[in-house]
């Protein structure tokens, strides 16, 4: 993390945009100080990288996991078309992906809440426990790939059972070349599935 000082958030902003070489957009950072009077102004920031919001994530996931008292916890973390994939291991992984990954979907979100209010920031974070997530995309694939043969064969449109937005990612992306067809996601919250539709020539 760095300091940049300037007359106006928005100048910092350019100032450390300048800098490092990236658009003002993806700076991130923090407010430290900021002053607006009529005989001075001044303004301080705090810009971090993503190397920073990614050990803050890991700190934050190893905190949350101990506190539970599930034994020792281990990360492994990649960036992978701007989403931050963190590879969860621990004594009691079963516990922490829960029934149907439920408990993990959850850890997910409030880890990704977390980094994002830190940073002020929205991060994609993917969080996978034992290759649970790995082998759960593997099974999810083979489901939409068969039914696509079902809706091929028989040109009725076909909607699978709701899942988060990762699994209905990996449907759009097993079935984006299938002649014929065509996914749509519809719904609200927990109950947004993907639908398998047949098209025509």
């Amino acid at each position: 993390m760095k300091e940049y000082n300037a007359k106006t958030v928005d100048d910092a902003v350019k100032l450390a945009s300048e800098e490092l070489g990236i658009a003002e957009d993806e700076v991130i950072f923090t407010i430290k100080e900021e002053k607006t009077g009529l005989l001075s102004k001044k303004a301080v920031i705090v810009v971090y990288e993503l190397s920073d919001a990614i050990e803050f994530a890991e700190e934050y996931i190893k905190n949350v996991v101990e506190s539970l008292g599930v034994g020792n916890v281990k990360c492994n973390t990649s960036l992978e078309d701007d989403i931050i994939r963190i590879s969860v291991d621990t004594d009691h992984n079963p516990i922490l992906i829960g029934k149907n990954g439920v408990t993990l979907q959850a850890l997910n979100e409030i880890v990704r809440l977390a980094v994002s209010g830190k940073f002020r920031r929205r991060f994609r974070i993917l969080l996978d426990i034992g290759d649970y997530k790995n082998s759960k995309y593997s099974r999810v694939a083979s489901i939409a790939r068969r039914t696509a043969k079902e809706v091929q064969k028989s040109h009725i449109d076909v909607t699978l059972d709701p899942m988060p937005s990762d699994e209905r990612r990996i449907v759009h992306s097993a079935l984006a070349e299938w002649t014929n067809i065509k996914t749509e996601s519809s719904g609200e919250g927990h109950n947004r599935a993907v639908t398998i539709k047949y098209i025509g020539e």
